[in-house]
């Protein structure tokens, strides 16, 4: 049994499109390979972090279980993956899997639907503009005018925006670091305007005293290099760093067989130098720190290793590094700490915007709250229009009902009739007697 991820080598995998994804073993014998007619499994895979992320990872592992499709990538190279000519295979995609990656595609469709709805809601009452372009930017990785069938133009879209966002990723991690320390600086220089002056003096000693005891560790070495690489064959493997050989090594970490380092295992190779540095019992260890610092390990192999730049280390790649005399690098490693990543200026303009968005924020909870003491105040003159009303109802049902009782009766009896008068007698006068004809 091998890995499907194998076969990509000149594939996909060039776009970094399949770069986390965790393949399904298949038979070594294609020729005895039949469509699969089983119940399909939820696809498991590691994460790329885009917003379209599973998404990704079920239409990439679905499509790979095509044989048909699986056979044209391998034999794809980059041009035709970016020019639409492996997308197009799509028609040719078995009609199990196709049904798949349409129910795939309809699951997505609501989830953009609801997650659009949700930012208008909030945009809306928040009294903010919605941006629709930028929601509608959400779509981007799939043709949301047909969203019933996965075809070849979704297949195109989904290539050019994987491709497009993972490039981006990276700078984005860097930024939301960058943001991660500035926003600790700020916390403390505004912890410590809260203190005296002795509490001030204590804890700028605490804070040096942080900073040397982080800054206090081995030798960190450059990552790739030969001391690194070796340091990891004796440590991790177990074997004598005297016998290193590099296609051994690559082989031992490729992790899953496929031929390549891609990211995730690159970064590996640097948990033994990180754990120099970092550690998560110690007050003075930032594990964000750590997770930064490893991104710009795998940065700097990735810029001297990978020629291609398809953003995984082949064999061949490998190899040649390791002749080059940049491999035999003594140098220690700079870290965080000797290497700061914002300057006081950018701090400046940072804690600017917090004051800004602070600002921003407490002007809306004002409007709010006077939006809802104008609320508070229509429901009392509602309330009273309602009282008002209501009392008015019942003046008119009383008046209603005397008016249906005559006039002068009291206790409601009806006024004696006297023949031949139409007024009746008044109380406490007595009829004179008529006579009758005919009676005595």
């Amino acid at each position: 049994m091998v890995k499907c991820k194998s076969f990509v080598s000149c594939g996909l995998i060039l776009l970094s499109l399949w770069l986390c994804i965790q393949s399904v073993p298949i038979s070594v014998d294609k020729t005895k390979e039949k469509p699969p007619v089983e119940e399909l499994e939820s696809p498991q895979s590691a994460e790329t972090g885009l917003h379209y992320d599973r998404y990704l990872r079920e239409v990439i592992e679905y499509l790979e279980k095509d044989p048909h499709f699986k056979e044209k990538l391998k034999n794809a190279n980059i041009d035709d993956i970016k020019q639409g000519k492996l997308s197009k295979e799509l028609d040719f995609v078995n009609h199990h899997f196709r049904t798949k990656l349409d129910e795939v595609k309809r699951e997505e469709m609501n989830r953009l639907r609801m997650l659009i709805k949700v930012k208008q809601d909030i945009q809306g009452g928040n009294g903010r503009t919605v941006d629709h372009q930028a929601l509608l930017k959400q779509f981007d990785h799939l043709n949301h005018l047909n969203p019933n069938t996965f075809e070849v133009d979704d297949l195109e879209r989904l290539i050019q925006s994987a491709t497009k966002d993972l490039e981006n990723f990276d700078k984005n991690r860097h930024d939301e670091f960058k943001r991660h320390e500035m926003m600790k600086e700020h916390e403390r220089r505004e912890r410590l305007k809260t203190m005296n002056e002795d509490g001030r003096k204590t804890e700028a000693q605490h804070y040096e005293e942080m900073k040397r005891k982080h800054a206090d560790h081995p030798k960190v070495n450059h990552p790739g290099s030969e001391d690194q690489l070796k340091e990891v064959w004796q440590e991790s493997d177990g074997l004598d760093p005297e016998n290193f050989d590099p296609k051994t090594f690559f082989k031992i970490h490729d992790s899953n067989g496929d031929g390549f380092f891609d990211e995730n295992e690159l970064e590996a190779l640097f948990t033994k130098e990180l754990e120099k540095v970092y550690n998560p019992e110690n007050e003075e260890d930032d594990m964000v720190e750590m997770e930064e610092e490893r991104l710009r390990m795998r940065e700097h192999v990735m810029n001297e290793v990978d020629t291609n730049k398809d953003r995984l280390v082949s064999l061949s790649e490998f190899i040649a590094a390791t002749q080059k005399e940049e491999f035999l690098e003594k140098d220690e490693w700079e870290t965080l700490e000797q290497k700061p990543v914002y300057t006081e200026e950018e701090l400046r303009e940072y804690e600017q915007h917090l004051v800004s968005e602070e600002l921003d924020i407490n002007q809306k909870a004002a409007e709010l709250q006077k939006q809802r003491d104008e609320l508070e105040r229509k429901q009392e003159e509602l309330n009273a229009q309602k009282f008002g009303l209501q009392q008015a109802v019942e003046e008119m049902e009383r008046i209603k009902t005397e008016a249906k009782q005559p006039s002068g009766v009291a206790g409601g009896e009806p006024a004696p009739f006297v023949p031949g008068n139409s007024r009746p007698v008044p109380p406490g006068h007595q009829q004179p007697d008529v006579p009758v004809p005919g009676h005595s």
